[in-house]
């Protein structure tokens, strides 16, 4: 796919949580076609210690409105200065970058399972499966209720399950231990968030033979498979996550499942 550099207009800020901020984006000119699973690469201005540009994965994209959404953690000075944004301000972005999630050719019902930030890309996802008249039933999982991020956007496009670590909503524990692994069968199995979890999910997916694919979060620099720092071993060599992924087939990993 063509890539693009461009400054984008920041149309709207918003903070859905504490250690979240949502961003979005729009141009004058319509927004290129955008796969869910990719991601971007962010110019930070006005972060001293922040030379390079920071990956973030595309949360939705809004054709309505012409919008990009980025939805943010704040971990660093990076992400914090992005928190700084205001509607107005512009945003220099590389996008869209990597390979996104498969859409399956079946109208089974498909288990997209998120955790923390992790459950950004399943959104835009989550909507193109709904689109395509597959049945997307999503997974989420966090540390409290107060964690879960965009549950009535999910709702939109699916039927949406819970856990909670502390058990204050949905099913207490995590993801892998939700009642409906146990209960319902699954063609296929979409994953993003920690890589314990992912890897908990792999596993599951591996013993009832479910395709399954999840998104990497390794850390990546350039965006284009230069830099050589989210190099990930798979059956078929090293590779750059952040240009043969960060979607892949849990198949192509070396995972120890």
């Amino acid at each position: 796919m063509k890539k693009y550099m461009k400054n984008l207009l920041v149309e709207e800020v918003s903070f859905p949580h504490q250690r979240y901020v949502l961003v979005k984006l729009t141009d004058q000119q319509p927004l290129p076609d955008i796969l869910p699973g990719q991601f971007v690469q962010v110019k930070v201005e006005g972060a001293t210690n922040t030379f390079l540009r920071r990956p973030i994965s595309v949360n939705y994209v809004d054709r309505n409105n012409n919008q990009l959404w980025l939805l943010i953690q704040t971990v660093g000075e990076g992400t914090r200065t992005l928190a700084k944004l205001k509607a107005g301000d512009y945003l220099n972005i590389l996008f869209p970058l990597g390979n996104g999630f498969t859409i399956p050719h079946t109208t089974a019902d498909i288990l997209l399972v998120g955790g923390g930030v992790g459950v950004a890309p399943l959104l835009y996802f989550g909507e193109r499966l709904h689109n395509n008249g597959n049945k997307p039933v999503f997974l989420l999982g966090a540390r409290t209720n107060n964690d879960l991020l965009q549950i009535p956007m999910f709702q939109q496009f699916g039927e949406v399950l819970v856990t909670t670590e502390d058990g204050s909503l949905g099913e207490k524990g995590f993801v892998t231990n939700h009642s409906v692994l146990g209960k319902r069968t699954f063609s296929h199995i979409a994953c993003c968030g920690p890589k314990p979890m992912m890897m908990s999910v792999a596993r599951y997916a591996m013993a009832n033979n479910i395709h399954c694919e999840v998104s990497l979060e390794n850390m990546m620099a350039c965006g284009i498979g230069a830099c050589l720092c989210c190099v990930e071993k798979t059956v078929k060599g090293n590779v750059c996550v952040c240009k043969e992924g960060p979607v892949f087939d849990i198949r192509q990993l070396t995972w120890e499942l």
